[in-house]
């Protein structure tokens, strides 16, 4: 089912949400189809009990971005690949975003992602000792931790926490 876009008339980038472990599919399409795109890839190692296995994988799991031309843009439904284009708003810093993931993807350096924190985001401690409580995200430039509030107080407890523990509360 092709999700409605905004109108356009020029070719736009979208970052293309895949189904589950279709982004190389998704991206061998988008060359058969002439698109532009990207689909980052990192390399991974798999180390099985009598073997090791080296392969690539997508740095963003169910993401490929492409340039959409507007007369195009239903042949990228064509099989059922794609869960949904997303609109991409500010083109320019867009491509800025992307021209730094291809630089460090090329790079070869060690990375990992991390979701973009920001002051007062509600987020779930998913490990350690404060597995499932509930906070506020305190200060993501110099981070001190995780506010755990008291509404009825109208206080809250700053707790110092490692910010890989924390999941955003959607």
């Amino acid at each position: 089912m092709a999700e409605t876009l905004p109108t356009y008339s020029e070719p736009r980038w979208f970052a293309c949400h895949t189904k589950p472990r279709c982004e190389k599919k998704f991206s061998a399409l988008l060359t058969v189809e002439k698109f532009t795109h990207y689909l980052p890839l990192v390399p991974s190692v798999r180390h099985y009990r009598d073997q090791t296995k080296r392969f690539t994988k997508p740095l963003f799991p169910g993401y490929v971005f492409a340039e959409i031309p507007p007369e195009t843009k239903s042949r990228v439904y064509q099989q059922d690949l794609l869960v949904r284009a997303i609109w991409v708003e500010d083109q320019s810093a867009f491509l800025r975003q992307l021209d730094d993931v291809k630089t460090v993807v090329a790079s070869g350096l060690e990375m990992t992602l991390h979701p973009l924190l920001k002051k007062g985001t509600r987020v779930k401690v998913a490990g350690g000792p404060l597995y499932g409580i509930e906070g506020i995200v305190d200060d993501p430039k110099n981070p001190r931790g995780v506010v755990i509030a008291v509404d009825v107080l109208q206080q809250g407890l700053l707790v110092r926490m490692p910010m890989e523990h924390l999941q955003i509360i959607p």
